[in-house]
């Protein structure tokens, strides 16, 4: 009886982790912060020599953390690259560590019920940090116009953490 205690006390300090309720992963990813708008001098001469600014990161849709299964806060944001390819960052994420976190967008409103968010999915890969700055690159066959929400996720118990809406305008 003892040895099957042990057993079952391992199997669920294995499955659950609940030393992570305790643990900080924090990252300091650098954020693609959008470009502020200039604003033109109306006496400035136009010259066909001045050089044309080149392009930068563009935040094309944006959400603040909702809270599913672990209190989260901090925002997500949808990025359109110089080039054309897209990418999404967190500035602030605060939530729970956990076993098994992976990062998925979603073609599913961010309103929309938990378990709906376990299908259909485009994975970023795993979560690198409970805590601080993140950014994940979007493969480039994903279409992006598909996209109306990202999700923390956990894989392991089929659970969401958090989502945030990144409907485009």
């Amino acid at each position: 009886m003892s040895v099957l205690l042990v057993v079952a006390l391992g199997v669920g300090l294995y499955l659950f982790q609940p030393w992570r309720l305790l643990t900080v992963r924090e990252t300091h990813d650098a954020l693609l912060v959008p470009a502020a708008p200039t604003s033109a001098s109306v006496s400035a001469p136009v010259s066909t020599s001045v050089p044309v600014p080149a392009e930068t990161a563009k935040e094309v849709a944006t959400g603040q953390w909702r809270s599913l299964e672990h209190a989260t806060t901090g925002k997500a944001s949808l990025i359109k690259l110089p080039g054309g390819g897209h990418s999404v960052q967190f500035a602030s994420l605060d939530t729970s560590d956990g076993p098994d976190l992976y990062v998925y967008l979603s073609p599913h409103a961010s309103s929309a019920s938990e378990k709906t968010f376990g299908q259909g999915f485009t994975s970023l890969g795993k979560l690198k940090g409970n805590r601080g700055d993140q950014v994940y690159e979007i493969p480039s066959g994903v279409d992006v116009s598909g996209i109306r929400s990202v999700v923390i996720w956990c894989q392991r118990f089929s659970a969401g953490f958090a989502v945030a809406p990144l409907e485009q305008a």
